[in-house]
């Protein structure tokens, strides 16, 4: 028997012990829970200032000299200024000043590293301009925000100042069917550069993009062994961005002062280039709103106009044209498909075309089949009647119909 029992009345049950119960129910705990957790991260979100709120972010290196006047972004010293139209051409910032860009072609998948700048055995100012390329006319040069550019002075162009051949080609030019031969894409990669540059003849015109290490070295090289020098500028194609020229590729979206200064740019990276060839660009080619300042700038400079014959639509023709400029348009890509039967049948097909009309252009990659290909037939062109020459006396030469 308990204290409680002994306690409790007679006839009456002992009490029963007191619960103590909690003010609140398991769901209204897990619901006040809940509700202190949201008030602790709305109050995080509301007084935290942090205007990336989460994005990933990447540290480089900038100048904001390179920019006057214009909101800067964060960059490489000595890079091309980079737009978020350009972020599908991914790059990243190694040591030395330079930037890697990889480039994807589209078509074929294929992935190419390219290094924009100085190359890393060179010492870079701090403002980053490319050097001026030797053997370069001072009077027609100027001053640039990126570095010297083309211009005509004293009635002087470059078209005309860096042209090769002599006038006693030219003359004999005027007489026989002519061939001329462009092999583009060239200083990224040393080693397709060289090639090109040592086994074909000099009567081979050159195109170099505004990319790689040091551009103007390698044209120095080339216009030494008597070879003509074009700038190729990339340009949108109707797949971009998953088919990339590269940076500060010109395109149909932006205003014309802002692809006049990419064309600036590019046109900075090396000199002694008497005329532009499009590099990709079968939609801006084809836009005459986008291409009709682009192509007047290039007159205005006294450069000449190559269409590599790649888009049915280009306008670049009847702007040409229109300016009186020096122009030429592919008539075959000689190496579309890279194999000997091919690319010898393809030049078979120009000197068809020379003796037809009296001249004829074709462009090649510097893939080491093309220039083995060219090489060879080169050596045995003048045997055959033909003359091979460079680009600027194909565009001097009329073509009979």
């Amino acid at each position: 028997m308990t204290t409680d029992d002994l306690s409790a009345p007679l006839g009456q049950d002992r009490p029963r012990k007191r619960r103590y119960r909690l003010p609140f129910t398991a769901p209204q705990a897990i619901a006040a829970l809940f509700g202190l957790f949201l008030a602790v991260f709305l109050g995080f979100a509301i007084f935290n200032h942090n205007p990336m709120g989460g994005e990933p972010l990447a540290k480089v290196a900038y100048d904001p000299a390179t920019l006057p006047g214009e909101k800067t972004t964060q960059q490489p010293v000595g890079a091309a200024p980079v737009t978020p139209k350009d972020a599908s051409a991914s790059a990243r910032e190694p040591a030395g000043g330079q930037q890697t860009v990889t480039i994807i072609d589209g078509s074929s998948g294929a992935r190419q590293s390219v290094i924009v700048g100085t190359g890393a055995d060179t010492p870079v100012k701090a403002d980053g301009p490319p050097a001026v390329t030797a053997n370069i006319n001072p009077k027609l040069l100027e001053s640039s925000r990126y570095g010297m550019i083309p211009v005509t002075a004293d009635g002087l162009k470059p078209f005309r100042a860096y042209a090769a051949g002599s006038d006693a080609e030219r003359a004999a030019a005027s007489k026989t069917p002519i061939i001329a031969i462009v092999v583009s894409g060239l200083g990224v990669g040393a080693a397709k550069t060289a090639d090109a540059i040592t086994k074909l003849p000099g009567a081979v015109t050159l195109a170099f993009t505004p990319y790689g290490s040091d551009p103007g070295k390698l044209v120095e090289r080339a216009r030494a062994q008597k070879h003509e020098v074009l700038l190729q500028v990339p340009m949108e194609p109707f797949d971009y961005p998953d088919n990339d020229p590269g940076p500060q590729t010109l395109l149909t979206t932006l205003a014309a002062d802002q692809n006049a200064d990419r064309l600036a740019w590019h046109m900075s990276r090396f000199q002694g280039y008497v005329g532009i060839a499009n590099f990709m660009g079968s939609r801006f080619v084809a836009t005459d709103a986008a291409m009709q300042p682009i192509v007047k700038e290039a007159a205005r400079r006294g450069l000449a106009w190559l269409d590599d014959g790649s888009a049915p639509r280009s306008v670049a023709r009847v702007i040409a044209e229109g300016q009186a400029m020096p122009f030429a348009q592919a008539d075959a890509t000689i190496d579309s498909v890279p194999t000997v039967a091919e690319i010898d049948r393809t030049l078979a097909r120009l000197e068809t075309l020379a003796k037809e009309r009296g001249s004829a252009v074709g462009i090649a990659s510097a893939l080491p089949i093309s220039i083995e290909r060219i090489g060879i037939w080169a050596r045995q062109l003048e045997g055959r009647g033909f003359m091979l020459v460079p680009l600027t006396t194909a565009m001097l030469k009329p073509k009979s119909n």
